[in-house]
Parts: C-alpha cells; structure tokens; sequence
C-alpha cells in the first residue's frame, strides 16, 4: 500500500533525478546516474512503519551518530543526529569497535525526543534520537555523498568538513 505522502515527496525527486539525468553539461557519467535512479527507486519502494533509515557517518573528532531519515523519505530530508544510548548502545560502541561501522545503513527503532544536543567539536547544536533497536541493512549501501561519486569533492574535503547527503 502507497502512503499518499509518499507520493507527495518522491515525485519532485523522481522529476529532479531523470531531468538532471538529461543534462549532458553536468559532467556525471551514465553509471553514476543509473546509480542515483536505482537510489530513488529502491526509497520510493521503503514499506512505510515506525521505523527510521539511518546511515553512521563517523568523523574521529565528533560525537554525533550520523543520518537519520523517515522511510520513503530522500536522504536529502535526513538529520544528523545524537544518539541516546540509555535503552540500547549504537553498533560500534556496542562492539567496543568505535566507527567501524562508517557509511553502514541500518534500520533503525526509537524516536526523537524533542531534545537538542550540543557538540563541542563541530559547535553545533542536533536532535537527540533516543535508540532502542536496529537491523543492519547493508555494509555497502548506495551514495548519498557527493564525494562518494565525485573525486574532485573527495579532494576537497578537510578533516573537519561535515557532508550533507544529496
């Protein structure tokens, strides 16, 4: 069953994807954007539910989890989170294994709890998801990251740099 909101916000995507996907000045290869169509599809066929899609997105100097978006939802929608580890610990922490798990997707159980977090690293200021429990859906999920697909991005990128997901 199509949730009408869905509908709602994967048809501007759809439309955003195969009219960049005729442009022939934006210097994408074919691949890339076979790559990103199979990206919008593959979030488009998310089964709605309580649940949440969330991609780690480890940097040594900071203390958020990563990306966290609604099923159904493109990645361009997600919030980078902190994670409330009260109820259950993230993957890595969990394994004593501290971002070993960068650029996984999981699905993930809990809620925002309305609260905001401060990150002294970034001095930034991110919702507070409160985890209760996750499935690793893939350990090589698609790009979401434009220095993922673009190399003169990947050289650009400082240490420091946060990425948005597109």
């Amino acid at each position: 069953m199509n949730h009408p909101l869905r509908l709602l916000f994967s048809l501007p995507i759809t439309l955003a994807v195969l009219f960049l996907s005729g442009c022939g000045s934006t210097g994408v290869s074919e691949g890339i954007q076979q790559a990103r169509l199979d990206t919008v599809a593959r979030i488009q066929s998310e089964a709605p539910g309580d649940y949440f899609i969330g991609r780690r997105y480890y940097k040594v100097q900071y203390k958020f989890w990563g990306y966290v978006r609604r099923p159904g939802q493109p990645w361009s929608s997600s919030q980078l989170v902190m994670f409330n580890e009260k109820q259950k610990l993230a993957p890595d922490r969990a394994q004593n294994t501290f971002g070993s798990d960068h650029n996984y997707e999981y699905k993930l159980y809990g809620d925002f709890s309305g609260d905001k977090v401060y990150e002294p690293a970034s001095n930034g200021i991110y919702p507070e998801f409160v985890l209760k429990n996750y499935e690793l859906l893939s350990t090589n999920p698609p790009a979401i990251f434009k220095s993922q697909y673009d190399s003169r991005a990947q050289a650009a990128l400082g240490r420091l740099t946060i990425e948005k997901p597109e």
